[in-house]
Formats: structure tokens, sequence, C-alpha cells
């Protein structure tokens, strides 16, 4: 029951249909009698500016869930940035402190990780493939030069993003070996689809399948169906994967910790979850 004391999270983003939280939060909040609810709010990039500035005038409200397109936006409309945000160039996760002040954190790629690391992939020292700079590739390729990765190959068709996320990249990871190429996924251990690309029937695939090995680990971040072309197509090869959804699960604690809600663990928040198409 929403209430009066009822602490508000605004799920910030465009377009709103797909987005998955809602149906994970709020049954893990009933369970656990927690008042507060996360809100799906549809903003366009050319309103988020003033939007942001004014859902944050609210009183009730705790802080807010970014996802695209917003994540590089919310950069500069924050009072202090978390090192995984300053290196990903991008915020996912706004809170409000008691001084008023609102921080940025981002916990994209901490799932993605979490999400690799449970299936069993021993990440250090692998040759990554990643397409898609933007506010999700990024910290995700944060997360994997931090876990240890030998190799990372950017692709975007927006070349100056996967320029600045290189250069990023090499002042915080010296040892990581970093290069701009193709989306061809030959020879790389992991690669990862951190683009739009599988969210309508008739997307191409952002990778090549006939060059894909079956040993190559295929990791998603689209999350309006559970299993996407790709990997549909990456399972018809013998490859092991993961779904969008296991990275939304496991950054999930990581998002309740930072809200300051009582601890969460991956596997409780999917008995709890209410998801559905």
């Amino acid at each position: 029951m929403i209430n009066g004391a009822t602490q508000l999270i605004a799920h910030i983003g465009y377009p709103t249909e797909a987005f998955r939280a809602p149906m994970i939060y709020n049954p893990w909040f009933a369970s656990k009698a927690i008042n507060a609810v996360v809100v799906p709010m549809g903003v366009k990039a050319e309103d988020y500016t003033a939007t942001f500035e004014s859902i944050f005038r609210l009183t009730n409200l705790r802080g807010a869930l970014i996802t695209m397109p917003h994540k590089v936006a919310t950069v500069p409309l924050v009072d202090s940035l978390s090192v995984s945000a300053r290196i990903a160039g991008a915020c996912n996760a706004v809170a409000r402190l008691p001084d008023g002040s609102l921080a940025g954190d981002q916990f994209d790629g901490i799932g993605f990780v979490r999400a690799a690391q449970r299936k069993g992939l021993r990440l250090a020292g692998m040759r990554v493939l990643i397409a898609g700079c933007g506010g999700v590739g990024s910290p995700i390729a944060a997360a994997l030069a931090a876990a240890g990765i030998a190799e990372i190959q950017l692709h975007d068709i927006d070349a100056p993003s996967c320029t600045q996320l290189a250069q990023r990249l090499r002042e915080h990871y010296p040892n990581l070996r970093v290069s701009m190429g193709s989306n061809d996924p030959d020879g790389f251990d992991l690669v990862c689809n951190a683009t739009p690309l599988g969210m309508r029937d008739d997307d191409p695939l952002p990778f090549d399948i006939s060059r894909l090995a079956p040993t190559t680990y295929v990791g998603e971040v689209v999350m309006k169906r559970e299993i996407t072309p790709l990997l549909a197509a990456a399972r018809s090869r013998g490859c092991l994967f993961q779904v969008g959804t296991d990275m939304l699960f496991e950054m999930i604690p990581a998002y309740l910790e930072f809200f300051g809600y009582p601890a969460a663990t991956a596997d409780e928040l999917r008995a709890a979850a209410q998801l559905r198409d």
C-alpha cells in the first residue's frame, strides 16, 4: 500500500516499456515490509535536465535509477561521483544524501562481472570484445578491466565514444591492452553486446555469428526479452551465455546498499520477482 510515508525511487529512462527493475524491487520491498516503491518515469532526452532537477525537488524521493539514454547526461547533474562512475563516464544511480547533495554511482559493470563470475567464468587474462561504448558498455569495460582481463577491443558506430572510453581505460589501467576496431568476434574469450540491438525483431545482430567460437562466452544487456536473437544464435553454437536480467539481478544488491536499504542476495531477489513480458 502506497501512503504518505512511502519513499519513492524514480526509474528514469525512455522508453519505459522494457523496464524490469520495478518488477524486482517492488515485490522485494513488499516481502520485507519496506515502505518504498520504484516508479517508472519516461523522459525524452531533450527534457531530461529540466525533469531531473524537478524530480529531485520532491521531498519523499530517496533517489533514482537512471537508464538509457540518460546515463552519460547525468554525470554533470550530480554533486559527487564514485570512482566507477568517473571511469565509466556515466552513472546509473543517484542518491540524495542527508545534506541534500546528490551522489552518482555506476553499477552496470559490477552486475555484469558478478553475473559472469557466478557462472564460473575466470576473467583474469581474458581477451574481450565489447560492442557499444556508451552508458552501458563503458562501465562494463571498466569493471572487466578491474577484474583483470588482459585485452579489450572496443567497437561502436560512434567513433568518439570509443576513443574517449579507450583513453579512460588506459589512464586507469595502464597494463590493459586496449584497441579499437571491428566487431568481429573471432579469437575473443568473451564478447558483450552493450548496444540496443536485439530490442526489436528486425534488428541486425551485433556480431557475425559465423565467426563466433563455441568456447566464447556471450554477454547480453538487452532486457526486453530473455533470449534475444544474439543469444539464440550463440546457444545454437554451443556458447555459454548470460541474459540481460542476469546483470540486473546481480547489481540490485549494490543498489539497495547505495540507497540505504537492507542487504539482499540475487537469489532472494529472483524468488520475489514478478517478471513478465
